[in-house]
This record gives C-alpha cells, structure tokens and sequence, in this order.
C-alpha cells in the first residue's frame, strides 16, 4: 500500500512538472506575443511620428510651390502689362509723329498757296500798274463813246436775252494756249475794263486784255450799276462749253465772250 502511495506521488510530480513546463511555455510564448505586439505598436508609432512630422514639410513645400507659381503668374502678368503698355505708347508715339507729318505737310501747303497768292498778287498789281501807265488818254469825246457803247448793250431782261455757247452751237473762236491761259486767265486772276483799248465790232463791245482782244457776244444785266465796267472787277474762265466773263460782285452772272489776235 505504501509503495502505491509513492508512485502516485511520483506521477503527480511528473504530471505537476509537465504542467509548470507547458505553462512556463505558455508564459514565455505570451511574453513574446507581447514583446512583438509593442514592438509592432512601437513601429506603427514611429510611422505615425515620421508622418506627422513630415506633415508640415509637405505642407511648407506645397505653400512654397504655391508661392513660387504666383510669384511667375505675376511676373508673367507684369511683363504682359510691361509691354502691353509699351506698345501702346509705341502706338501713341506713332500717332503724335504721323500728326506732326500731317501737320507739316498742311503747313507747307499754306506757306505754299500764301506764297502762290502773294505771288499772283505782286504780279496782277504789277499787271495793273503797267497797263495803268499804258492807259491811253481819252478826251471827253471818246469817253461820252466809251460809256455810250457800253449803255447801248445793256439787256432788257437778262433772263431771256443772254445765251451760253451750248444755246450757240458751241464755241468756234480762238483759244487761249493753256500756259497763258494759267499765268493770265481764271478766278484767281481778276483786272478792271477801265481804260483798256476798245473797239466796237459787229455791233458788240470789244477791249484788249494781255495781248487779246475780248468780244462780248451778250448784253450785260440790267441789275448791274451803270459804270461797272470803271469800277468793278472782272474776270476770266473758261466754263464747260466756252469762255465767259464773270464779276466779281455778281459772281453768277456768265457773260458769253469770244477771243481773237
């Protein structure tokens, strides 16, 4: 009975040591369970840690891009500016320089016609003076002929009395070479009939001017003064179809004229 006892208490030792061993095991196994569990939270830890900490590096490398593309944005939109407004001031600059062109080229064409009318006018006074010294003298005689000629061809009614040298069939006279013509003749050139040479032909008036004698072919108005051919001045152009004599204070009157040597 005893030696039963005693293996029991063997068995028991041996299954009690069984036991501590598998649970010493156990333990150590839990252990490393947990030193690799920590040692896993630790490295998700740092993870954590290295991404929070380059969080802000991120974000300060974003805001610096961020920074730099509005820096060049605004470099961009300054160089644009830059030369938009320069070439608006090129265009203005151009402007300016084709008005003063303008400008000189209007004021040389004044300078040119005022020199041109200065010009007309010494030659027409000395036209005036020298046919004013050639005037011949006419005693009381041959001025009562003068003004006599000239009231005898005085119209009735202009209106119906005068024609145009279309109404005539044209004009068949002598005509003006077209450098005497610009140096004596047109608007620009105006002379009084006072004292020039006359003559009646065929019934009509005639006086000499440059060289030419002039005809009148129709009466003069009935609304003119008597003594406009002393006072008034005259000239003449030629007008679509013929010659006509115009005065100057009846600038709408055209009086039918021929020309001869």
């Amino acid at each position: 009975m005893k030696k039963i006892v005693i293996i029991s208490s063997a068995v028991f030792s041996l299954i009690l040591g069984s036991a501590l061993s598998a649970y010493a095991q156990q333990d150590e196994k839990n252990e490393r369970k947990d030193q690799h569990k920590q040692q896993q939270e630790e490295k998700k830890q740092d993870r954590h840690d290295q991404q929070h900490a380059q969080r802000p590096q991120n974000r300060d490398q974003n805001q610096n891009q961020d920074r730099q593309r509005q820096q060049v944005q605004q470099r961009q939109q300054q160089d644009q500016g830059r030369e938009q407004q320069q070439t608006r001031q090129r265009q203005q600059d151009q402007g300016r320089q084709r008005e003063r062109q303008i400008q000189q080229m209007q004021d040389q064409d004044r300078q040119q016609r005022q020199s041109r009318q200065q010009q007309q006018r010494q030659d027409q006074s000395r036209r005036q003076d020298a046919r004013q010294m050639q005037r011949p003298e006419r005693n009381q005689d041959q001025q009562r002929a003068w003004h006599s000629t000239w009231q005898q061809h005085r119209a009735r009614n202009w209106q119906s009395d005068h024609r145009s040298w279309q109404q005539r069939g044209g004009y068949n006279g002598y005509r003006i070479p077209q450098d005497r013509y610009r140096g004596y003749f047109g608007p620009q050139h105006s002379f009084r009939i006072s004292g020039l040479p006359y003559a009646v032909y065929g019934g009509y008036p005639r006086f000499q001017y440059e060289g030419y004698w002039i005809t009148l072919r129709d009466p003069w108005p009935e609304s003119w003064s008597n003594d406009w051919y002393d006072n008034d001045d005259v000239f003449i152009d030629y007008r679509d179809d013929g010659y006509y004599m115009f005065n100057r204070r009846y600038p709408d009157v055209a009086i039918a004229i021929s020309f001869s040597m």
